[in-house]
């Protein structure tokens, strides 16, 4: 896919962060857009900065963790076109605390939403991609800590190897119908996801919470410079694509010397010392 001109684009998660960055970066190629997310008025507000640049966009209330609200949001879109050109499973929720101090209920609600949310969207719209048989594109979002899980994040980590998993699969499975399939790996970056994570045991300290908040302001990685490199990989047709130095550098570090990953791992994140 070399030009995303009038290209039917969704994104999930678009109210903020890289969703909201990835959606205005096609809306500047000249793709038509359209934005979902949870908080209805954060959509709206992408939505507003969209047509702002002067391209089309559509806000939608989405739960991607809800099967029959995207379902319903598939619906609402195939009412208007045949087919999405580029899906853009993106919702997450973070969250972090040692496996013991860990909940049921949060390890539910996140693989609920970061890898459910994903296999719903695909389940939603790829069927109608496939009939179509024009291509198209399918951009999940991963992260670096598919790469290496750190001990804080047992369940973050299981989330995500789970999304790289399932897209390397379904990569292979849409080939044969012109399909491309990305995971993206961002690695540490500058969203509201991190202050809004859900912590548990030690990590739920106001001061650690705080220290991790802080420490990814200070990195300063922003989404809009992730969503550059999404754009890119959409046109290269790249299967994982890491994103910051950090990201690289666990890409790399994993193939390598999975010796020493593993023996790192055993340490507590360096930024919470």
């Amino acid at each position: 896919m070399k030009t995303f001109r009038d290209k039917e684009v969704l994104v999930t998660g678009a109210g903020s962060g890289i969703g909201r960055e990835t959606a205005l970066a096609f809306a500047r190629a000249g793709a038509r857009l359209w934005v979902a997310d949870i908080n209805l008025a954060q959509a709206e507000d992408t939505a507003t900065q969209i047509r702002a640049l002067g391209a089309t966009a559509r806000p939608l209330h989405c739960d991607v963790a809800d099967n029959n609200s995207v379902q319903a949001m598939a619906d609402a879109v195939h009412a208007e076109i045949p087919a999405l050109d580029i899906l853009m499973n993106n919702a997450g929720i973070g969250s972090a605390g040692r496996f013991l101090d860990t909940s049921l209920d949060t390890w539910r609600r996140v693989m609920d939403i970061n890898l459910m949310g994903v296999v719903h969207g695909c389940h939603a719209f790829l069927p109608n991609m496939v009939a179509r048989g024009q291509g198209g594109h399918v951009i999940n979002t991963a992260s670096a800590a598919a790469f290496i899980a750190a001990p804080d994040m047992p369940i973050y980590a299981a989330s995500k190897f789970a999304v790289q998993g399932f897209t390397e699969s379904l990569r292979g499975d849409m080939a044969t119908h012109g399909i491309g399939v990305t995971a993206i790996c961002p690695g540490i970056i500058n969203t509201a996801i991190v202050a809004n994570s859900i912590m548990e045991g030690k990590m739920g300290e106001g001061a650690r919470h705080d220290k991790v908040v802080q420490f990814y302001q200070k990195r300063n990685y922003t989404p809009a410079q992730v969503a550059k490199v999404i754009l890119r990989a959409v046109q290269r047709n790249v299967a994982v694509q890491p994103v910051s130095p950090e990201a690289w550098g666990m890409y790399f570090a994993k193939r390598i010397a999975p010796g020493l990953v593993s023996r790192l791992s055993e340490k507590e994140l360096p930024f919470l010392k």
